[in-house]
């Protein structure tokens, strides 16, 4: 079968960072939704992929190993996803350790700052969400406040308690660009832009992004992602080409009820683009 023809998933999550699924039901579920090639690519976290790849391997999918690399550039938090990385790397492995180390101190924050504004238990609640307690993270809060009837659903959580700027939200050092770069270009592995029409930066600066990114070895962007409309698409489409970016496809899959669109039924990648899992 043609690359061009794959039905390719290179980004979903598990509930060894804020999925809601096991990372072997994540990949028996893409399985029966047509995937060929599916990357999980859990938040600072790659301890779902042996399972993942054995399940893959059952249902006779192909698989890559993935992760989501939470980083700060330029005072917002951007998402690298690494492809394609041997997963017994040493430094790799140190560094995510260290982004992990930091979220239970920030979910302690976050839990202060929405007591405040007279919700109380929300670190316990997100707790009792989180696999690892080390990967708490805002889904976990949010999907405590619609278990105790704050919001409808995660979505109106985040819109009103989990942006920048809201009760809820705790800024955190993240890790830089060149350190996400270094961890995955030492692994082997391909560097990959996540759902960039999300990012609250001007025209101007996501291309500032993008530049400095390729500066540093970055190869590709995800031009097609469960978050872009039709029209992010063709513009990150044009930008894939302009700096000659392979692109990817991913669909942010977290789980049933709380995703975009499910695994593998993102729309396929727009005519003239390289895709990226031709590099692996």
């Amino acid at each position: 079968m043609s690359s061009l023809v794959l039905n390719v998933d290179l980004h979903c999550h598990s509930n060894e960072s804020d999925g809601l699924l096991p990372p072997a039901e994540v990949a028996r579920r893409a399985s029966a939704n047509g995937v060929d090639v599916l990357a999980l690519t859990d938040h600072d976290n790659i301890a779902g992929l042996a399972e993942a790849r054995a399940a893959a391997d059952a249902c006779g999918m192909g698989f890559v190993n993935g992760v989501e690399v939470s980083i700060e550039w330029e005072g917002g938090q951007v998402h690298i996803v690494g492809l394609a990385f041997a997963a017994n790397d040493a430094a790799l492995a140190t560094g995510l350790a260290g982004i992990r180390s930091g979220r239970i101190e920030r979910a302690r924050r976050m839990a202060a700052d929405l007591e405040r504004v007279g919700i109380r238990g929300a670190f316990e609640g997100a707790l009792a969400y989180a696999h690892d307690p080390n990967l708490v993270s805002r889904a976990h809060f949010a999907r405590y406040l619609v278990e105790i009837g704050i919001c409808r659903d995660v979505r109106s959580v985040f819109d009103a308690y989990l942006k920048p700027g809201l009760p809820g939200y705790v800024e955190h050092r993240w890790p830089t660009l060149g350190d996400a770069l270094d961890w995955i270009h030492g692994a082997g592995g391909v560097a990959v832009v996540a759902h960039p029409g999300r990012y609250k930066f001007s025209a101007r600066d996501l291309r500032r992004l993008l530049g400095e990114f390729k500066d540093r070895g970055g190869r590709a962007i995800e031009v097609v992602s469960g978050g872009h409309t039709p029209e992010q698409v063709g513009v990150l489409g044009r930008l894939a080409r302009e700096f000659d970016f392979l692109a990817s496809r991913g669909s942010d899959f977290h789980g049933p009820g709380e995703s975009f669109v499910d695994l593998g039924k993102v729309a396929s990648l727009p005519d003239g683009l390289t895709p990226v899992w031709t590099a692996f």
